[in-house]
C-alpha cells in the first residue's frame, strides 16, 4: 500500500496534466495512513498439492509469473538459468545462489509496482533530462511556475497550497540525503514513497501528526483519530464500526494508556513492524532445493527443482488440473 501522501502527490500531478493546477483536497483518508507490507502473493502456500503458483508469484513477481506460465517448459528453465546467473552477479560472484542473494532477488522483484511507478514520474519531473531531479524542477512540474513572492496568487484558497509547497519541500530534503537540491533515482524514490525507507521514518509520523492533530497539541486524541475517519451528519448516530475503532484506539493504539497517541505511537500505527516475507520465502526456497544440505544453491539445484521456481505452460496445466480435483 502506498503512503497517503505519495498518492496525493501523484493525485496533484495528475491533476496539473487535467486542469493545470493541484487540488488541496486529493488524497484518501483513514486506514490509507497505515503502510502493512503487501503479501508475495495471494495464492494460497500449497506446495504439499503440487500448487508453487505462490512461489512464482513471490520469485518473479506477479506480472513476470504470468509470462513464465506461457512459456514452454524449456524456455521457462532457460530463463531462470539467467535469473540464476543475475542473482549471483548481483552479490558476490562466487558460482552460488546464498540465502542472502535469493532474499535480495525477491525483494527486488517485489518492489517492481514502485519502481515502474517512480519511471513514470521522472519523465515528468526531470524537465532538463540531465538525469536529476531538482527541487525546482519537482516543484514547477507539480505547481506551475511563478516568481519569487508571486506564488499561489491566482488561486482562491492560496494559504493551503503555500502550506502544501512547504510541505512537500521538507520531504524533499530529507530524501535528498546529500543535500545537493538534486534528487537522484533512489532519492526520488524514497521522497515518492517514504515509507519503503528507515531514514524517512519520522518525515511519515510527522505528517501524520501534521494531518490528525487539529488543536496543534503535539499528540492525537480519539476525537482526531476518529474525525479522520467519519463525520457525522447532524443527528446521525455513530455507527458500530465507528465505536469499534473508538475500542481499537484504546486497544491497540494508544500503548501507553494515557488517552492519546504521541509520536512513537502513531508511527507504530502507521508503519507497523512486519515479518521479513522475502526472508521467509529465501529460506523456504532455499530449504526444499539444498539437495545437499550446504546452506547454498548451485545453478543445478535451481533447475533440478525449477517448477517450484518458475511456472510454465506445463505446470500451469497440472495446477489447473490440481485446482479442478480439489474443487470436486
Amino acid at each position: 500500500m502506498m503512503w497517503r501522501w505519495s498518492l496525493l502527490l501523484l493525485l496533484l500531478l495528475l491533476r496539473r496534466w487535467a486542469l493545470g493546477k493541484p487540488s488541496p483536497d486529493a488524497g484518501p483518508h483513514g486506514h490509507g495512513r497505515v503502510h502493512q507490507g503487501a503479501p508475495l502473493s495471494e495464492a494460497a502456500h500449497d506446495d504439499a498439492h503440487g500448487n508453487f503458483q505462490y512461489d512464482h508469484e513471490a520469485f518473479l513477481g506477479r506480472d513476470v509469473a504470468k509470462e513464465f506460465d506461457q512459456l514452454s517448459p524449456e524456455e521457462s528453465q532457460a530463463r531462470l538459468g539467467r535469473i540464476v546467473d543475475r542473482m549471483d552477479l548481483a552479490g558476490d560472484s562466487d558460482g552460488w545462489v546464498s540465502l542472502a542473494e535469493l532474499r535480495s532477488w525477491i525483494a527486488h522483484t517485489q518492489q517492481r509496482h514502485i519502481r515502474d511507478s517512480v519511471s513514470a514520474a521522472w519523465h515528468t519531473y526531470d524537465t532538463d533530462r540531465d538525469g536529476r531531479v531538482g527541487w525546482e524542477e519537482l516543484r514547477n512540474a507539480t505547481y506551475g511556475h511563478y516568481e519569487p513572492g508571486e506564488e499561489f496568487h491566482d488561486v482562491e484558497d492560496a494559504e493551503t497550497y503555500k502550506k502544501m509547497l512547504a510541505r512537500d519541500e521538507r520531504r524533499f530534503r530529507v530524501a535528498d540525503q546529500d543535500g545537493d537540491s538534486m534528487a537522484t533515482r533512489e532519492e526520488l524514490t524514497a521522497f515518492l514513497h517514504p515509507e519503503e525507507f528507515p531514514h524517512m521514518r519520522d518525515i511519515v509520523v510527522a505528517e501524520t501528526l501534521e494531518d490528525l492533530d487539529k488543536n496543534k497539541d503535539g499528540y492525537v486524541q480519539v476525537e482526531e483519530y476518529i474525525a479522520d475517519l467519519y463525520s457525522a451528519e447532524p443527528g446521525e448516530e455513530e455507527p458500530a464500526w465507528v465505536q469499534t475503532e473508538r475500542q481499537q484506539f484504546r486497544d491497540f493504539r494508544d500503548l501507553n494508556k494515557d488517552g492519546r497517541l504521541d509520536g512513537s505511537e502513531v508511527g507504530y500505527w502507521v508503519l507497523p513492524p512486519s515479518q521479513d516475507q522475502p526472508l521467509v520465502e529465501a529460506n523456504h526456497l532455499l530449504h526444499e532445493s539444498d539437495t545437499d544440505k550446504d546452506g547454498r544453491l548451485s545453478k543445478a539445484e535451481i533447475l533440478s527443482n525449477w517448477n517450484m521456481f518458475v511456472g510454465s505452460q506445463a505446470t500451469n496445466y497440472g495446477e489447473d488440473l490440481t485446482r479442478h480435483h480439489d474443487e470436486l
